[in-house]
């Protein structure tokens, strides 16, 4: 069983703590490192070379989104899942911007936490399941600062894909899981996983959450749409 290598970072010693504690108790999950701010996130990253980061959006010393944006950009293999106290943070959108694979409320669940590090682990991108549709329905209002230039999508990028691909994109856009759009598509959750995986082959984006922001940059979909 390959085992998922996670650091915390947080500046709370008891989050990390928590965090750690809940994580460590799992089988497959091993926390090999903490962190308490942005700096030493990224060095802990560089030295343990784990599969997943989960980093708080308020650091000192160095924010958890330089943070993020230095750690994808230098270890393109961690995943990054960005921890908030909020709802809805101007910093989130940014984060996902910057290479972030989703992000989770600080008050998760036990079983939310480790069901959402074993889902970015296997490549899946991550939005708190409370808000992951307002999140995305707010996406195409707001340009974050720093938005990578490559997730400035071109609609004429769209025709790469099939027919079939730009309508799980679009699906996928409107935060549909694997196995509503399967329904949608009467097709079978393996196909999906297929188109999915096409798409972000085809786009040359790092998971799903960056397949929602093309969408909505490339005019694939509109807020408010469907």
């Amino acid at each position: 069983m390959a085992v998922i290598r996670v650091v915390v970072a947080d500046d709370q010693e008891l989050v990390r703590a928590g965090f750690g504690m809940i994580l460590d108790a799992q089988p497959d999950i091993e926390v090999v490192a903490e962190a308490s701010d942005g700096e030493q996130a990224v060095a802990a990253v560089g030295e343990h070379r784990p599969d997943v980061l989960l980093l708080d959006v308020r650091m000192p010393v160095m924010d958890g989104l330089e943070a993020a944006r230095q750690v994808c950009e230098r270890y393109p293999d961690c995943k990054v899942i960005m921890l908030t106290t909020f709802d809805i943070d101007d910093y989130v959108y940014d984060a996902l911007y910057a290479g972030a694979s989703g992000f989770l409320l600080k008050d998760v669940r036990r079983d939310d936490l480790v069901h959402g590090v074993r889902m970015v682990a296997s490549g899946e991108a991550l939005l708190a399941p409370s808000v992951t549709r307002r999140l995305i329905s707010e996406f195409a209002a707001r340009k974050p600062s720093g938005a990578s230039a490559t997730l400035r999508a071109p609609s004429r990028l769209l025709e790469q894909l099939t027919i079939r691909e730009q309508e799980t994109l679009r699906l996928l856009a409107r935060g549909m899981s694997n196995a509503e759009i399967a329904a949608e598509l009467v097709v079978s959750e393996h196909t999906v996983k297929t188109h999915v995986s096409n798409v972000l082959s085809k786009l040359g984006l790092r998971d799903r959450v960056h397949a929602v922001v093309f969408a909505y940059e490339a005019g694939a979909v509109v807020a408010g749409e469907g």
